[in-house]
């Protein structure tokens, strides 16, 4: 039998598709919400216990009282000031190691997770147990980038790895080769909202999303799913572009058919010198 699992949950849908996953392959789990990201009705129906981002000892304490040897991280947490924090002892020891590298986006997580693995917990990465989720190179659905559209990918790719490389946001809006936004912390729905607004005449905008060049796979990879495609389209984009193996896409056969119906492609770009995402043939 797989040991018992941990999901750290943040906000969104993608701890709910972990305990699901976990349900359908009879894995034992239990879902750790985090006070002030997790939504409760999402956790309902699943055995669920809470914790606080800023008591990382009593979130240990939990998982070990609940026997699990391995533990995910999954879900939406917006990086909390460190007034915001309430640290309990175990959280003030770890800022006091870290110091200044605990500001930055993800700072903080990388630490926790660290924290947990000196703890002795086994900390593992979505994808092992989502692992048909990862976007693949090329269109997934039955649309495709054209020659405008590839060109502001390639602008799209060079800028998001730009801005994972300063710890910031995963995502960007390219419309004609001008970049009408980028994903702070207001995540990327509210990004794309922003962007609508300041769309030019001609063919949309396309979304690039793609995960830091630095990121530890284990936590936090960016994640698309059927309302962001809904977003996108209310947004008048014309399509998706997602790193292929860094971008999960949940809900996939729902994403597609949304894309196909509104029009809008979504596609695996492959980060490198050409930059483009596989053209299919």
């Amino acid at each position: 039998m797989q040991p018992k699992l941990a999901i750290v949950a943040g906000g969104g849908s993608l701890p709910l598709a972990l305990a699901e996953a976990c349900r359908t392959s009879e894995r034992p789990y239990f879902l750790l919400g985090l006070d002030g990201f997790a939504e409760p009705d999402r956790l309902e129906g699943h055995p669920h216990r809470w914790g606080r981002l800023g008591a990382v000892g009593r979130v240990v304490a939990t998982i070990r009282e609940e026997e699990a040897a391995e533990v995910v991280f999954a879900g939406h947490v917006r990086r909390p000031s460190l007034a915001s924090l309430r640290p309990d002892l175990f959280t003030v020891r770890l800022l006091a190691r870290v110091g200044a590298k605990a500001l930055g986006d993800d700072g903080l997580m990388r630490h926790v997770v660290k924290a947990f693995e000196a703890e002795g917990l086994r900390v593992v990465e979505v994808s092992s147990i989502l692992a048909d989720t990862l976007a693949l190179p090329g269109p997934l659905g039955t649309l495709a980038p054209d020659e405008t559209a590839l060109e502001d990918i390639r602008r799209g790719l060079e800028v998001a790895e730009a801005l994972g490389r300063a710890d910031a946001g995963q995502a960007v809006v390219v419309q004609q080769g001008i970049v009408l936004a980028i994903e702070a912390a207001e995540g990327t729905d509210r990004m794309i909202a922003r962007a609508s607004g300041l769309r030019r005449e001609g063919p949309g905008g396309v979304l690039v999303k793609v995960a830091k060049p630095q990121q530890d796979r284990r936590m936090d990879l960016p994640v698309i799913g059927p309302d962001t495609v809904e977003a996108a389209a209310a947004a008048g984009l014309r399509g998706i572009a997602v790193e292929a193996g860094g971008v999960l896409v949940l809900d996939r056969e729902a994403a597609i058919r949304s894309a196909d119906e509104k029009g809008l492609f979504v596609t695996g770009a492959e980060p490198g010198a050409a930059g483009a995402p596989r053209r299919k043939t």
